[in-house]
């Protein structure tokens, strides 16, 4: 889940690792307490997948056990100190061969040498990142021509949802979950970015009368063009 941003509440281990003790212990525990309709769609967002894939923002490796046999391996980064090792147990019983990093985009980024990847794999992070336009543009570098990006996040509502979490990221909402910002325009960062969106839906998140700001997820699949 974490990608490598700081907040006030936010220790900074190094330039590649973090340490927000509060948000591990409660994703931690949303993890392990995942609806039904939130475990179809991670089977969904990762059906079809073939090659080298690389995940960003792995948390506790809830992804693994649902990647298909076609996948070669796994390179799954997560910076949060204390969610990374839960992530490395998760990776041992792995369908697929897994390796769990604990760097963040930026320092992978220069440390790769060029390396490229089938597919990358956004899960509920790109609403945790300082810059998702930046980290984007980044993950477009990393995939082959003809690659994908799989996509499963937070995005932001309309009406008075929409006002609510306007006022949920402008103030407590980010500092207690992990700097999770819940009104992004997710898919139009992607187009931004250079990605072509070959098809996504929205799914409610939790119940409209959940007293929540995050309301709605969206699911899809987008692809860099062929040179």
């Amino acid at each position: 889940m974490a990608a490598g941003s700081s907040t006030p509440r936010e220790e900074v281990v190094s330039e590649a690792t973090t340490s927000n003790p509060f948000f591990a212990r409660l994703w931690t525990f949303l993890s392990n307490h995942e609806t039904d309709e939130i475990k179809r769609m991670r089977t969904e967002n990762l059906a079809g997948l073939t090659g080298r894939v690389l995940e960003i923002g792995a948390g506790t490796g809830t992804n693994f056990s649902y990647y298909p046999p076609t996948v070669t391996e796994v390179i799954a980064m997560e910076p949060e100190r204390l969610l990374a090792p839960q992530a490395r147990k998760a990776a041992e019983t792995a369908p697929v061969p897994v390796k769990v990093t604990e760097a963040t985009v930026e320092a992978f980024l220069s440390e790769s040498q060029g390396e490229v990847f089938d597919a990358v794999v956004c899960s509920l992070v790109l609403c945790s990142v300082d810059d998702p336009d930046a980290l984007l543009r980044q993950l477009f570098s990393l995939v082959r021509p003809g690659g994908q990006l799989r996509f499963l996040e937070h995005v932001a509502s309309g009406g008075v949802r929409g006002r609510l979490q306007k006022i949920a990221d402008a103030t407590i909402w980010p500092r207690l979950m992990g700097n999770c910002h819940t009104h992004r325009d997710t898919q139009a960062s992607i187009v931004a970015a250079g990605f072509t969106v070959d098809g996504s839906r929205r799914e409610p998140a939790l119940p409209a009368w959940f007293p929540t700001p995050v309301a709605e997820y969206t699911i899809g699949r987008a692809t860099k063009p062929a040179a």
